[in-house]
């Protein structure tokens, strides 16, 4: 009984105390990089904005995205109506941007949109970048320059700040706010400090033309962004991180859209753990084999609700074990010690989230939110196509 007792703590405790490390050295190094020089302005971009019946919202992205400060001849706005059914495409050209026209029934999805537009994008040739934005974001006015000084400085990708737009809507914006701060924020700081990728997170991305030649546009998962980020690292590639600018989009805050969305995003995830994991860690051993380690690392440590439910269960059975046995008491000061590493995690995206003592207040729903997730993902059953979250008005 005692081997089986210490199996099982030795078993929950790895992966506990790995991430907790993990994320701990993150925290420690996510303090605010350095300015940069400006750039000298004379790139030009296409800003891709894919979109499926997003009439209720495309000309808000549109109009601040014409709002960029970047020479007005330096970027175009491209939207992309894919399959929709309603006025968007209507909707997008009135508000001042490009729109192509997309249907087919069959290829369908976020990463099927964008393969068309960055190939429109290449063909045409006025272009050194594309940058994407999801129809239900707004930008920051310096989001450009951003990606524009980076690129002058040899970058071939750049992710800017990726953050809630309604955060004060409820409690479930609110802890998305601090968990996109914690997933965005502090491990995208200490990355870019440590010259590893960000990857990429789906919204206020770039990449060259030249990186597209290179890496063609083959992402078609339901997390297209993490798995083309994954073939730029197994390129060779870093994705760089540009934490003055940002993208801002809204989250849903009923259950149910909650629900859908969380399925679609982890569902998806799961899967390119199963599927590229083992490449990245092939590939880790190799030349520049430290960004793909990286990104293997990252895949890895499963998202916070899980990771704390794994450290939640080793300190309830290290602490029965214990009263029981006293000597079990270091696997119940391993999982005390990741519970702590966690915390300092999560303190540390609350910090930089901006929601103040109620979003403090609002982690003690953490509990009931991983309950949820967990019964959630119990009877998830997850479509390969790009299903539109439901809107909301921030």
């Amino acid at each position: 009984m005692m081997f089986l007792t210490n199996l099982i703590l030795l078993t929950l405790s790895l992966p506990a105390v790995a991430a907790g490390l993990y994320l701990l050295l993150l925290t420690v190094l996510s303090s605010r990089p350095e300015p940069r020089k400006p750039s000298s302005g004379q790139l030009r971009f296409d800003v891709i904005v894919p979109a499926h019946d997003e009439a209720a919202v495309i000309e808000g992205a549109v109009a601040s995205l014409r709002g960029l400060h970047w020479p007005t001849d330096g970027f175009r706005v491209i939207v992309v109506a894919d399959n929709c059914t309603d006025a968007t495409a209507t909707l997008a050209r009135a508000a001042g941007a490009e729109v192509l026209e997309r249907r087919d029934s069959v290829r369908r999805g976020k990463g099927y949109a964008l393969e068309l537009a960055f190939q429109v994008s290449q063909q045409r040739a006025w272009a050194s970048a594309v940058v994407v934005v999801d129809a239900d974001s707004m930008v920051s006015a310096n989001l450009l320059e951003a990606f524009a000084v980076r690129i002058e400085g040899a970058a071939n990708a750049v992710q800017a700040h990726y953050h809630v737009l309604n955060a004060g809507a409820s409690w479930r914006t609110r802890l998305m706010s601090i968990a996109l701060a914690s997933f965005h924020q502090v491990r995208s700081r200490a990355r870019e400090r440590l010259q590893l990728s960000c990857g990429l997170r789906g919204n206020g991305w770039c990449v060259t033309h030249r990186v597209l030649r290179e890496v063609p546009y083959q992402a078609f998962s339901l997390t297209e962004d993490i798995e083309y980020g994954i073939a730029l690292g197994l390129a060779g590639h870093r994705v760089q991180y540009a934490d003055e600018a940002g993208v801002a989009a809204a989250m849903v805050s009923d259950a149910g859209a909650a629900g859908t969305q969380r399925q679609r995003w982890e569902g998806g995830r799961f899967r390119l753990i199963r599927d590229k994991t083992p490449a990245l860690l092939r590939a880790a051993i190799g030349p520049g084999g430290r960004v793909c380690l990286d990104l293997a690392l990252d895949l890895l440590v499963l998202p916070l609700s899980y990771v704390a439910l794994n450290v939640a269960v080793l300190i309830l059975l290290a602490g029965l074990a214990c009263l029981r046995v006293p000597a079990m008491a270091p696997w119940l000061w391993l999982g005390v010690a990741s519970a702590s590493c966690l915390a300092l995690y999560v303190l540390r995206g609350w910090q930089l989230s901006g929601v103040g003592s109620r979003g403090l207040l609002d982690l003690a729903r953490v509990p009931y939110f991983i309950v949820w997730k967990a019964l959630l993902m119990l009877r998830a059953r997850t479509s390969p196509e790009w299903v539109r979250t439901k809107r909301e008005q921030p």
